[in-house]
């Protein structure tokens, strides 16, 4: 089994790269993201909860996370592996996640880092705003503050990652098949 953690900036090409990976190695995709809109949007009890705290502003919090988290994966337990993507996003997730990982004899096998200059992200999220109807790619000081956000919170866990050996960061400027070429360099070395 191969679990991968798929790291990146808003805007680095996560999505897009982590359509080809969970095609060529048969992984699946966990974007927290469509869990989130999933679980709300069929009010499953998770989702209303989530809801509940969105509703008022709240960061939804870790433990919520990670039982949707964990349903997914126990939806899916004859998956080669897993493609997590939006997850973990600090050291106190990436505590949660291996210890449920370890709970079912597995652990992550390597994390991926798309790495890219922030001055080019940021027109590829304005690009993409134009037809996205995302707000949130429209806005230049949004885009900002998430990148902020992430240099605070996520990017420490390249450290947690590093620490054990499970880190490895794939330039993320250029074709949409240099990236997956790079990626897949990476992924077959494990």
């Amino acid at each position: 089994m191969i679990n991968i953690v798929l790291f990146g900036k808003p805007g680095a090409g996560k999505g897009t790269q982590a359509e080809f990976l969970k095609e060529k190695y048969h992984l699946t995709h966990l974007s927290t993201g469509d869990i989130f809109r999933f679980n709300m949007k069929n009010e499953t009890l998770l989702g209303q909860e989530a809801k509940a705290y969105i509703d008022r502003g709240d960061l939804v919090p870790d433990s919520l996370t990670i039982k949707m988290l964990e349903e997914e994966v126990h939806k899916n337990l004859n998956s080669k592996g897993f493609l997590f993507d939006g997850f973990p996003r600090t050291i106190p997730q990436a505590d949660a996640l291996d210890a449920f990982l370890k709970s079912k004899n597995w652990e992550i096998t390597a994390t991926v880092a798309l790495e890219a200059d922030d001055e080019i992200l940021v027109q590829r999220l304005l690009e993409r705003g134009k037809t996205s109807g995302r707000p949130d790619d429209q806005d230049e000081a949004k885009i900002r503050n998430r990148y902020q956000e992430y240099n605070e919170k996520t990017a420490p866990l390249m450290h947690y990652y590093k620490a054990q050996q499970k880190f490895h960061e794939v330039n993320g400027i250029g074709s949409i098949a240099e990236v997956t070429e790079r990626l897949s360099t990476v992924i077959d070395h494990l």
